[in-house]
């Protein structure tokens, strides 16, 4: 191959990989649904799921606060994504004593920062085709700021490396499936609430609850609430989205949102929910101080950024989303 044949193959080398960074789905994100059918992990009476703070600091001292006035002690599951706008050292290493104090799962962004080579997946969040070019373009240049801001703390990286993907957790009679992105993937949109609602989906619904034996799996990553809830020959089915518990979720509001499973009613008012067997589904609001976390959003993403132009207009006025069409009352 001659000089300008070889320039020109990895011209298209370059662009190939820009158009898949940050819609591939590594192999390595991937399990089987029937590995749920496990012993738990976790048994709690209260179960927090906290997917997607993304480095807001005052949505950590919101979810302290929240639990701290629980009836008993609760188990706070941290499935993901909790590092994202922190591309600062202090910040970064800040998240990370805060995140300790809970049990951790690894989302795409935890497992592209500890990655110690560059395989091509960007973001890693498998962003399917609905999702703009420039939106995904935005989210690899952050995740390449994350990336290098945490490359000079090897103990962190290798414990982010190091953390699992999922865990089942038993709350009552409940065995709870509690993931990232869905049954099958570290990054998968199955629970995402488009996915949710399209019945021909119905059928590998139908086929996770049976392989996996979980009865409510609990998941984020796709950044839109949902709650729903499904019957199949092969058992009842409920999934539940926190959607973010550190960005707004709804139109017009600024709270993060966090997923409470419990055989005790909340003292915080659910926004919606479910109960099954005994057991409490909801999603509350986790109100946090939304002025705080903006100055600092700010002085680290100006206008310009590429996190402030993917983000800002959702921090402060919330996603075109809204409560019946999370909690499936439309």
């Amino acid at each position: 191959m001659n000089a300008h044949a070889q320039a020109a193959t990895a011209r298209a080398d370059a662009v190939s990989l820009r158009q898949v960074a940050g819609r591939l789905c590594p192999v390595d994100y991937r399990y089987a649904p029937a590995t749920f059918a496990r012993e738990p992990e976790i048994r709690t009476e209260i179960l927090y799921v906290v997917g997607g703070l993304y480095g807001n600091l005052a949505a950590f001292d919101a979810l302290a606060h929240m639990v701290k006035h629980e009836r008993q002690p609760a188990t706070v599951v941290l499935n993901g994504d909790y590092h994202w706008f922190d591309a600062e050292a202090g910040w970064f290493a800040e998240v990370e004593r805060r995140a300790e104090g809970y049990v951790r799962l690894r989302g795409n962004i935890e497992t592209e920062i500890a990655r110690g080579d560059d395989i091509g997946a960007g973001c890693g969040c498998a962003y399917p085709e609905s999702v703009g070019d420039d939106v995904v373009r935005r989210s690899n240049d952050i995740l390449r700021d994350l990336r290098a801001t945490a490359s000079a703390m090897p103990r962190t990286l290798a414990r982010l490396a190091a953390l699992p993907m999922h865990r089942v957790a038993a709350v009552g009679a409940l065995r709870v499936g509690i993931v990232h992105g869905d049954a099958a993937s570290l990054a998968g949109w199955g629970f995402a609430r488009d996915r949710l609602d399209d019945r021909e989906f119905d059928g590998w619904r139908a086929e996770i609850r049976r392989q996996s034996k979980i009865d409510v799996f609990a998941s984020t990553h796709t950044c839109l609430a949902a709650l729903r809830d499904y019957m199949f020959p092969s058992g009842r089915l409920c999934v539940i989205n926190n959607g973010a518990a550190g960005m707004a979720n709804f139109a017009g509001s600024t709270s993060g949102l966090v997923t409470r499973i419990s055989t005790l009613p909340s003292r915080v008012a659910p926004l919606y929910g479910r109960k099954r067997d005994g057991v409490h589904i909801d999603a509350l609001a986790l109100d946090y101080d939304a002025a705080a976390f903006l100055e600092r959003f700010l002085a680290r993403w100006p206008a310009g950024s590429a996190a402030h132009q993917s983000y800002y207009q959702r921090i402060v006025a919330g996603p075109q989303h809204g409560l019946a069409l999370a909690s499936g009352a439309r």
